[in-house]
């Protein structure tokens, strides 16, 4: 049974939007304070020239390439079955999905904990199995839920900016006067910074996997990815600087809700309020990758890729949706969730998602030597090496900083 197409180009949109945001700013923001402090928005912007040729590979690879499978059919159409690179681009897409939706899980029961006293476990239980549900109830639902969340997350981000306004005014003077690449370890903390910054992007490779979902993704899935990219990139910079201005920089990376406590200190009805809203936005960022990686074991499954079993790839009869995978996914993500740390999962989420680009990069390489077809964006080829080449830099970058015990943990 096929996947229906309930997706239009507004949904996309807050799609992409709610689950970049949602993990970039809610939930790593104070990691990326932590390692790369004033220079936090240069991390950002070091992640973002990652990310946006990458992202415009995915628009044009997406459009030719409509499936659900996203980078697994791309490497297929690419490269064919060598060396089981479809299957490898697959399950490690897998992994980064399931690991992201741990992170932003974990995440969101931090944000709880500055509010109320949930345990743990609890805390992570019904998150988790919100989004299971959600999921499973169907992609109009999802795509509904996170339109509103989203739209709620962008109006918290203007509130947060302008509560934050002195740090923003105050960044560029930190700039002008060299204190945000000060220090002898400053640059190897802004390329960590930068490192989990990237993670921050992975919602464009989500969306490409909603092309079976989505109306006219020939047209629809570029226009959404690069105004999504657009979007995210302005709110990343903007905050990353509102709290790079400031001095108490240290506070901010060790709270539990960091963007909160940047934006309003003590207790009230304005933190209670800020964070109520950025819950709502972490679930929407959670709900995003469940259902990618639901989408990703059902398309192996379907195809019996990679040793997958055909059972995976089977489409409820009545909710339209995978049940069965996306059961397996948020079984998964909830026992990362329960067990590891924060910081250690996004920076695993990083590493995995960064192999997958640059599998991606070098698919639409391939494929742009051989054709061009009319009827998708027409990139200009260097897009697609300089892409592959910032990943590869990027990876080698975050080794060498393992290696020297300069890039944490």
């Amino acid at each position: 049974m096929a996947l229906q197409r309930s997706m239009g180009l507004g949904n996309l949109i807050f799609y992409g939007t709610g689950t970049i945001l949602g993990a970039g700013i809610f939930v790593v923001i104070g990691e990326v304070m932590g390692k790369a402090g004033p220079g936090a928005p240069l991390a950002y912007a070091v992640a973002g020239l990652v990310a946006v040729f990458t992202a415009l590979s995915f628009a044009e690879i997406g459009a030719r390439i409509p499936t659900a499978g996203g980078a697994i059919d791309y490497v297929e159409e690419a490269f064919g079955t060598a060396y089981k690179l479809p299957s490898v681009a697959g399950y490690m897409l897998i992994v980064a999905n399931i690991v992201s939706g741990a992170t932003i899980a974990t995440g969101f029961v931090s944000y709880l904990g500055s509010f109320m006293d949930v345990p743990h476990w609890l805390a992570t239980l019904g998150i988790v199995g919100l989004v299971g549900g959600i999921s499973i109830a169907g992609m109009r639902q999802s795509a509904w839920f996170m339109t509103i969340t989203t739209a709620l997350g962008l109006v918290t981000l203007v509130a947060i900016l302008w509560l934050a306004r002195d740090g923003l005014m105050a960044w560029p003077g930190k700039l002008a006067s060299g204190e945000a690449f000060s220090g002898s370890q400053a640059w190897s903390g802004i390329l960590a910074g930068a490192f989990l910054a990237i993670y921050s992007f992975i919602g464009f490779g989500d969306m490409a996997q909603t092309a079976e979902e989505l109306k006219e993704p020939k047209r629809n899935l570029p226009r959404g990815i690069v105004v999504t990219i657009v979007i995210v990139f302005v709110f990343y910079l903007a905050i990353a600087a509102a709290l790079g201005g400031r001095d108490d920089i240290a506070d901010i990376a060790a709270a539990d809700a960091p963007l909160v406590y940047a934006a309003v200190q003590g207790e009230g009805t304005l933190q209670t309020v800020l964070v109520i809203a950025s819950l709502l936005v972490i679930v929407n960022g959670a709900l995003t990758q469940v259902v990618a990686a639901s989408r990703l074991l059902m398309d192996m499954g379907r195809d019996r890729r990679g040793g997958m079993p055909g059972w995976m790839g089977r489409v409820n009869e009545t909710t339209d949706t995978p049940v069965v995978s996306t059961l397996l996914a948020t079984g998964i993500v909830l026992a990362l969730a329960l067990f590891i740390p924060l910081g250690t999962l996004a920076s695993g989420t990083s590493l995995a998602i960064l192999i997958v680009f640059a599998m991606v990069n070098a698919a639409l390489w391939q494929l742009k030597r051989r054709i061009q077809p009319d009827d998708v964006p027409n990139l200009w080829k260097a897009v697609p090496i300089l892409g592959l080449t910032f990943c590869v830099l990027t990876i080698a970058g975050q080794v060498i900083l393992w290696t020297t015990g300069l890039g944490g943990g």
